[in-house]
């Protein structure tokens, strides 16, 4: 029989899909987007919002502290940010020109499995108590 910590592990997944959507994202912003452009600012507010907004998402296991939460992905967010500065710069010289495309492919392919997974969470059928 399965009780409520099994149910917990087995259908959250820890935030590990707001991460992945996370991380390609800034990937993706370090990679082709100019920062001072239109575009940087409404990719930069998009960051900025799946940084912070997923920590309210509903979840069945405890919160870390949201400041502890908020420097993980700020740190993961940066590190993605520099990693895509550096795949622009080398796309087309040391890599191949179709690496530069890969963020956004990524990008794509983790923001689907992170809608399933939340359309999930939304539309499971619950036992009553």
């Amino acid at each position: 029989m399965m009780n409520k910590e099994n149910r917990a592990s087995l259908v959250e997944f820890g935030g590990m899909d707001t991460t992945l959507v996370l991380f390609f994202l800034a990937l993706e912003y370090g990679r082709g987007t100019d920062v001072l452009s239109i575009e940087g600012a409404v990719t930069g507010i998009t960051l900025v919002m799946v940084i912070v907004l997923p920590y309210f998402l509903p979840s069945l296991s405890d919160k870390p502290s949201f400041s502890s939460w908020l420097l993980g992905r700020t740190v993961l967010a940066s590190a993605a940010f520099v990693l895509g500065l550096g795949v622009g710069a080398m796309s087309g010289t040391t890599l191949p020109a179709g690496v530069g495309s890969l963020p956004m492919t990524f990008l794509i392919l983790a923001s689907v499995f992170s809608c399933f997974i939340q359309f999930y969470s939304v539309l499971k059928l619950r036992q009553a108590n």
